[in-house]
């Protein structure tokens, strides 16, 4: 059973691109999903006061989404649709042993999911993109097999002769490291949906750069907190965004998670 209940529409709006899911995906999201090419779409999970990342050296996702069964089940939805999974490497280096596909943060949905990308003529799993400027990354976490690590030359230096040949490694300026260019460099290679899942400086980064199309945010039912000093950190973090609107596409509810999609 993919998921124990279907999630509940309350409100989407009219005309938005829908892909041919099968049946068992159809059911549990309660209704279709898709999206327009190209496309950048980022996910997180947020408690009701804002918090998607604690300073605990482990992924808080969990934590945060108390180990939700459906916002696990709409993380792999998102990863099944995506050709790419961007994430920086503050996230990758705690989310030790991670493999960014659908089928490993939703095993119950592995079959469905890869019958969904075989309709949508995509690879079996979405190829993984890690940045980091300065390179400090584990070669030998196993998401690594197969992925792409964008970095600065000092990144790639630090990197040179420590990763595996199925790793590959590319130089994106001197020092410093603009994630327009990263974007600019997965659209030459072909990447037309691009899913992020942080962290949160990485997508302030891109939706300061106007790099981000879309939002999905499970709203959890938690509430943690914030104090001075705390490393407690939002949505967005590290930028001023100066109020950039955003135009509500969905709402999905079950039990007492919200699953919003928002249009930037």
């Amino acid at each position: 059973m993919i998921l124990d209940g279907p999630l509940q529409t309350l409100f989407e709006r009219e005309g938005l691109p829908s892909y041919e899911l099968p049946t068992p995906l159809f059911e549990a999201y309660g209704g279709g999903i898709g999206f327009r090419k190209p496309c950048v779409f980022a996910n997180f999970v947020a408690s009701v006061d804002g918090v998607v990342a604690l300073p605990e050296p482990t992924e808080s996702g969990h934590l945060i989404s108390k180990n939700s069964r459906a916002d696990r089940f709409v993380m792999g939805l998102l990863r099944a649709c995506a050709d790419t999974v961007l994430v920086g490497a503050g996230t990758f280096r705690k989310t030790r042993g991670a493999l960014f596909r659908a089928d490993a943060i939703h095993p119950d949905g592995a079959s469905a999911f890869a019958e969904l990308r075989e309709r949508l003529g995509l690879a079996p799993h979405p190829r993984l993109v890690v940045v980091t400027r300065s390179g400090a990354v584990d070669p030998a976490e196993p998401a690594l097999d197969g992925a792409l690590v964008v970095t600065s030359r000092a990144g790639e230096a630090a990197l040179r002769g420590r990763v595996s040949p199925n790793t590959e490694v590319v130089a994106l300026g001197a020092d410093t490291l603009l994630l327009g260019d990263v974007v600019a460099l997965l659209r030459k290679r072909g990447t037309e949906l691009l899913l992020t899942e942080g962290g949160p400086s990485l997508f302030a980064e891109a939706v300061r750069a106007k790099l981000v199309d879309e939002l999905f945010v499970t709203k959890s039912p938690a509430l943690f907190g914030r104090y001075p000093n705390d490393r407690r950190k939002s949505l967005a973090d590290g930028f001023d965004l100066s109020g950039v609107s955003m135009d509500l596409l969905s709402v999905r509810r079950h039990g007492s998670y919200l699953f919003l999609r928002y249009a930037l």
